[in-house]
């Protein structure tokens, strides 16, 4: 009988270990994968419900309420203090967010994203039916300050031109006390139409069954592909052993 020289036999011991660590790899990243679905579904469903909530008035700071709570302000807009927030999209029209700042009787004052403009519309002066002079109630949602993406361009306060929310310095070029959060306006109609309200993003792209699936699927072909090649090993070490004298 043919004896497996000893360093055939080392090398399918590391092949066969580097599969398994391959498996388990794969199917850890699966699972992984199944409990960030989890997350995001808890995620989304807290966002619905505290989006479908009664409107309370607008906190002192963000820490005080949920994310995406309803809220209601009363105030006087500061239109001659407003930051364009670029580059926004909406039906495919390229625009702006308009950010302005609403001072409460307190003299404390909340940044509000009022909503879409196209680019024709961005400068105030194009708008003006929609900028109301006297004191307003706002209605709209909470947001929070988050970081930007890695792929978001740096703000240039110098400039004017604003990319990401940071309120640090949207205080300090507005030269107002800002609350730590910004309010998303809702969608009632502006006079002349401009800004367009009601522009909070809540379709949150939820993949993790779509990556879970794909993590899964490649263990399962690893898997298939390892027990092919098996036995196709196994069939010609019987055939050498047969032909052997």
């Amino acid at each position: 009988m043919a004896v497996e020289p000893v360093r055939l036999r080392e090398s399918r011991i590391l092949q066969g270990t580097a599969a398994a660590s391959a498996f388990l790899v794969l199917l850890g990243l699966g699972t992984w994968q199944m409990e960030r679905l989890r997350w995001k579904e808890d995620l989304l469903a807290d966002i619905t419900r505290h989006a479908g909530a009664t409107p309370v008035t607008a906190p002192e700071s963000a820490s005080n309420l949920p994310e995406y709570t309803p809220v209601h302000a009363e105030g006087i807009f500061r239109h001659d203090r407003e930051l364009l927030l670029i580059p926004r999209t909406r039906a495919g029209v390229a625009g702006a967010h308009v950010l302005t700042p609403l001072v409460r009787p307190d003299g404390r004052a909340i940044l509000v994203n009022r909503g879409f403009v196209p680019v024709e519309f961005q400068p105030a002066a194009t708008r003006r039916a929609g900028n109301p002079s006297g004191p307003v109630r706002v209605e709209g949602l909470l947001r929070r300050q988050h970081p930007p993406g890695p792929f978001v361009p740096a703000n240039d306060p110098a400039g004017g031109a604003w990319y990401s929310i940071d309120l640090a310095a949207m205080a300090s070029a507005t030269g107002l006390e800002l609350a730590d959060y910004v309010v998303d306006a809702g969608a009632a109609r502006n006079p002349g139409g401009w800004p367009e309200g009601g522009q909070t993003n809540m379709a949150i792209r939820n993949t993790h069954l779509e990556y879970a699936l794909t993590w899964y699927g490649l263990a399962a072909v690893l898997a298939v592909c390892v027990s092919v090649l098996g036995r196709r090993a196994g069939n010609r070490r019987g055939a050498r052993a047969g032909d052997a004298p």
